[in-house]
């Protein structure tokens, strides 16, 4: 862009939103670099009003990685930590994005204003406000710390299971399957706090938003990975424990037979298979592999593989080990 010569004899100081890129003033802190890459119009990443930036004005996230902090700080704090080491190396390769990531991650100093943020931003809509949301997800996530230790070991799961995951931000960021868990995780909490209204508002815009319908009745453990997400359905009496895996179009249902305690029962270690249909309170045995388009209603054997229509026992591992599950 050509520079703008004034020409007048009494030149006045050129105010810094007209100057070209080489002479706006300098930032020492790193998010600067960031900045350069702005758009001139940005969304605030709470209200969605949009705002003039002003570099000195926005928050600036100190760029801190892993190797900078030691000890139990280091230990508690390092997927959040993580996180922002790997948006601010997801910027420097794709500089489009870095609007995106400032105010999905790196505008914040905690995993959980991240996460309600995200939430909010996802499953809003014109009757229900961005700030609402926040509110509800931020606030529950703030106080529940068990919830938040459960996202970590979520985290985790996903990247250590999923071949496809590359990061633990773009699964943060991009995976519908996770954020729908989370979403979960705070309604299941409003659910027994007895604010059933709210929990179900909340299950029905993820449905809606994700393709995943999850009861807030259900329970769920640590480390889960649903895979894809799309089509995945979860009764109200559903428990499952850790470290499960649960592939797309999964129903964990009833049978239409029975009421009060009617879902199955999902331990440690499963690997549920795309398509496949677990009717009933049905009892699947830690690490039971459950084969694509199975449809099983009676109760699988611990470290067992079933398939079919119904489903049957195929064999059967005594050396299975949770932490090497791979879907």
């Amino acid at each position: 862009m050509a520079t703008c010569v004034d020409n007048s004899r009494t030149s006045q100081p050129t105010p810094s939103h007209h100057l070209s890129v080489s002479d706006q003033p300098r930032f020492d802190n790193p998010v600067s670099k960031l900045l350069k890459f702005y758009r001139p119009c940005l969304t605030d990443f709470v209200s969605q009003t949009a705002t003039n930036p002003n570099p000195e004005q926005l928050p600036q996230p100190q760029r801190t990685f892993i190797e900078d902090t030691k000890g139990e700080e280091a230990k508690k704090d390092y997927i959040w930590m993580k996180m922002r080491e790997e948006s601010y190396m997801d910027v420097e390769r794709e500089p489009i994005l870095s609007s995106y990531y400032f105010t999905s991650i790196l505008a914040h100093n905690s995993l959980e204003s991240a996460l309600g943020n995200h939430l909010a931003n996802k499953l809003s809509n014109s009757t229900l406000p961005v700030h609402t949301l926040y509110e509800i997800f931020s606030g529950v996530l703030y106080e529940d710390q068990e919830i938040l230790e459960a996202i970590k070991e979520d985290l985790k799961g996903v990247k250590e299971r999923d071949p496809a995951c590359t990061s633990f931000v773009h699964c943060f960021l991009n995976y519908k399957g996770f954020l729908a868990c989370e979403a979960h995780r705070v309604a299941h909490n409003l659910w027994l706090r007895g604010r059933e209204a709210l929990a179900l508002l909340i299950q029905n815009r993820v449905s809606e938003v994700f393709a995943v319908d999850i009861h807030p009745g259900a329970k769920i453990g640590r480390g889960i990975l649903l895979d894809h997400g799309t089509g995945v359905v979860i009764g109200e009496t559903v428990v499952i424990g850790n470290n499960v895996s649960i592939l797309h179009n999964v129903t964990l249902g009833g049978t239409g037979k029975e009421c009060g305690d009617r879902h199955p029962k999902i331990g440690d270690g499963v690997l549920i298979g795309a398509g496949t249909n677990v009717l009933g309170n049905v009892r699947i045995g830690e690490g039971a592999k459950i084969g694509a388009g199975a449809v099983v209603l009676k109760d699988v054997l611990p470290r067992t593989t079933a398939v079919g229509n119904p489903a049957r026992l195929v064999e059967r591992n005594d050396l299975f080990r949770l932490d090497t599950v791979q879907v």
